[in-house]
């Protein structure tokens, strides 16, 4: 004897085709759809914003004065927020930044060997329909911190966002993460 809850089950139709298959009717597809749109900044954790030059092919960390954030010439991000069919570890985002008329979009890219963080002009896509280079999700810096954020390439679990010195500039790339480790050059604020 078994006790049922007074939960609600989901139940398909179905139907056995030719050679006894079995067919399932008003599945979703397996695909990422934008939900929403929100238009911010990201800040490092030493409050510094990520500024996009494309023209120079470089996005890094600076220090920005307020006369130069109004202008906001290559650091007012769109964060594109998809809703999918699959539980996933994080929301899947993508980013979008506008510098003068144009619109680029934030993707990953092997170049010997490792792993580049890139801007290309476009637009981000309503739809997805599988694995994409321009996916991050989205997860919570430290189970402790709602304000602060880190975000995971969707293709290769374990490479995050982060900065890295290079000379003068505070460069973004994609670094690895052991799973016990906090590393602030990870964190990032919207």
């Amino acid at each position: 004897r078994v006790k049922m809850s007074a939960g609600e089950i989901l139940m398909y139709p179905v139907k056995l085709g030719k050679n006894f298959c079995l067919y399932f009717y008003e599945l979703e597809c397996d695909a990422l759809c934008k939900e929403k749109t929100l238009h911010r900044v990201l800040r490092n954790v030493n409050s510094q914003l990520l500024v996009v030059c494309p023209d120079r092919n470089v996005a890094a960390f600076e220090d920005v004065t307020d006369q130069e954030m109004k202008s906001g010439k290559g650091m007012h991000f769109s964060i594109h927020c998809y809703k999918t069919t699959t539980p996933l570890a994080g929301l899947p985002v993508a980013f979008s930044v506008q510098v003068e008329d144009k619109s680029y979009y934030m993707c990953c890219e092997r170049e010997s060997g490792e792993m580049i963080v890139r801007f290309k002009e476009g637009e981000v896509p309503k739809e997805i329909p599988g694995e994409s280079n321009i996916i991050f999700y989205k997860k919570a810096f430290t189970s402790c911190s709602s304000k602060a954020f880190k975000f995971e390439y969707s293709m290769e679990r374990g490479m995050f966002l982060a900065f890295e010195e290079e000379g003068c500039l505070r460069k973004l790339i994609l670094k690895k993460l052991s799973k016990d480790e906090v590393d602030e050059t990870m964190k990032m604020s919207l």
